[in-house]
């Protein structure tokens, strides 16, 4: 009876535990804005659930492939398939070698619940498509690091009514928003075979996008606002 009794309650406490790892993901998912990217399922506590639409690895070393979903009411793809095309031409061949899928995904109920811009999941990419109107809105104030980022790209925060927080973006700022960043960030964490947390996983990649995304466009950009006002100049 003393053991019966006994595993009953190691049975209850582990299902306590279930229980509040459950409630403490839904807390955290409910917390002010992070990057709204996603790295596979981070909690390994709770039951698996695919986060996409899996790609089977092909064992050819055929090029890659992008796959177009609609987007949803009210979403939009930022960017073409012929635009990440292009991006990815510009990188070295190599870092291309492990990457079989670029999917732009459609949007979904759980999505929206749990907004993200990309992600990476084995051999493939995924981007999301964005609202409309090409603004976000948030609940809570963002962290000082998401600021930043959206700055770097162009996106303008804004406080609206009730503590409430918008953030805009226009055709040109979103499209390099994606394509040099959130896409060379996802890419960099499919070319990562050493770091296994989700904390050192997340400062590789945001180092790769920032060394192989951020970095070369600012600096094309700058000659070619040079070149512009030599022109004027004339």
């Amino acid at each position: 009876m003393n053991a019966r009794r006994d595993y009953h309650s190691k049975a209850q406490l582990r299902q306590s535990r279930r229980r509040n790892a459950a409630a403490n993901a839904r807390r955290e998912s409910l917390s002010k804005p992070k990057s709204r990217r996603v790295v596979g399922q981070r909690n390994a506590k709770l039951p698996f659930a695919p986060p996409e639409d899996w790609h089977e690895p092909s064992p050819s070393a055929s090029p890659y492939r992008i796959v177009t979903q609609p987007a949803g009411d009210g979403y939009r793809h930022v960017v073409t398939p012929d635009e990440v095309r292009e991006r990815l031409s510009t990188l070295p061949s190599y870092f291309l070698r492990d990457l079989e899928v670029v999917q732009l995904s459609r949007i979904t109920r759980k999505k929206q619940s749990f907004p993200c811009y990309g992600m990476q999941w084995g051999p493939a990419l995924y981007l999301y498509p964005l609202e409309s109107s090409l603004e976000e809105h948030f609940d809570r104030p963002p962290s000082p690091s998401v600021v930043n980022e959206a700055r770097m790209y162009g996106g303008v925060w804004r406080e609206t009514a009730s503590g409430c927080w918008s953030l805009v973006w226009t055709e040109q700022t979103i499209r390099d928003f994606y394509l040099n960043n959130i896409l060379i960030h996802e890419l960099g964490h499919l070319l990562d075979d050493r770091n296994t947390s989700y904390t050192d996983r997340e400062r590789f990649a945001e180092w790769f996008a920032i060394e192989y995304g951020y970095r070369p466009t600012r600096g094309a950009a700058q000659r070619r606002r040079q070149v512009r006002r030599r022109h004027h100049s004339r």
